[in-house]
């Protein structure tokens, strides 16, 4: 283990048979900070702790790669072909929710009642980016973020505005905004991967319920975002304070202490 992961404790959890590492650091009310592909890279970790500086407890739950080990094409390839073919993921069907988030929200019902506060916090990226939203089925998630959702793939008009949740859990998301619940999403402007159509969507069923932040990545953008900008809060991070990147971190954590009453 490199010291990606320095400052965070390794506990294991098994919920409907399935058992995981989950990573743990910092106090308060819980946030469920779930991995982009290739997994728990050091820039998740450090996102995680970003969030206990926050005030918050970050929960970081391994979902797929390995822990601690740097992005590299090799390991984005390898994670790729581990989520093809696990049952857990939904990569291509449309208005299903992945299997895994009925774990994911286990742990957030347990965190809730360990960590006390008004609920927990669930922020996805990428491959995750979309089940913060299935999540929110459960009354515990009260801060869900959405960044760069990127399931389903967005392959054809009809996966591009899908949501990657079921149409039963679509109604309950509606429910949960309309009883104050926001959704904050989170994009580049050219990211393929997490298309604007995506966003169209959440705008069409939320209403003001969602909060959007894209970010601009077009050609010859004033910020330097690369044309294939993607990870938000993580590997295409610019820290400097002042940048839109910063901003859109800053959001997110305010987001948070706001949702979960953290002072």
């Amino acid at each position: 283990m490199t010291g990606a992961l320095d400052g965070f404790v390794a506990e294991e959890r098994t919920y409907d048979g399935a058992t995981r590492t989950v990573w743990r650091t910092g106090d308060g009310p819980a946030v469920i900070v779930m991995s982009e592909v290739p997994g728990i890279t050091p820039r998740v970790a450090d996102f995680g702790r970003a969030v206990a500086g926050a005030g918050c407890t970050a929960v970081m739950p391994h979902l797929f790669g390995t822990d601690g080990r740097e992005p590299s094409g090799t390991a984005i390839a390898g994670t790729l072909a581990e989520t093809c073919i696990s049952r857990e993921f939904t990569l291509l069907a449309r208005e299903r929710s992945s299997p895994v988030t009925r774990w994911l929200t286990l742990l957030a019902r347990y965190e809730h009642e360990r960590c006390g506060g008004p609920g927990v916090g669930a922020v996805g990226m990428c491959m995750t980016g979309g089940f913060a939203l299935a999540m929110m089925i459960d009354d515990a998630v009260v801060a869900p973020v959405l960044s760069q959702p990127s399931l389903p793939l967005p392959l054809g008009a009809s996966r591009r505005r899908d949501l990657g949740i079921s149409r039963g859990d679509l109604e309950r998301v509606r429910e949960r905004v309309a009883g104050g619940t926001c959704v904050l999403g989170l994009r580049f402007t050219g990211d393929r991967a997490s298309p604007a159509e995506r966003f169209d969507r959440l705008r069409a069923e939320l209403g003001d319920g969602f909060i959007a932040v894209e970010l601009d990545s077009s050609p010859g953008n004033p910020y330097g975002h690369r044309r294939g900008a993607h990870s938000v809060l993580t590997e295409d991070l610019d820290d400097r304070p002042g940048t839109p990147t910063r901003q859109a971190l800053d959001t997110v954590l305010d987001f948070l202490r706001e949702r979960l009453g953290v002072g």
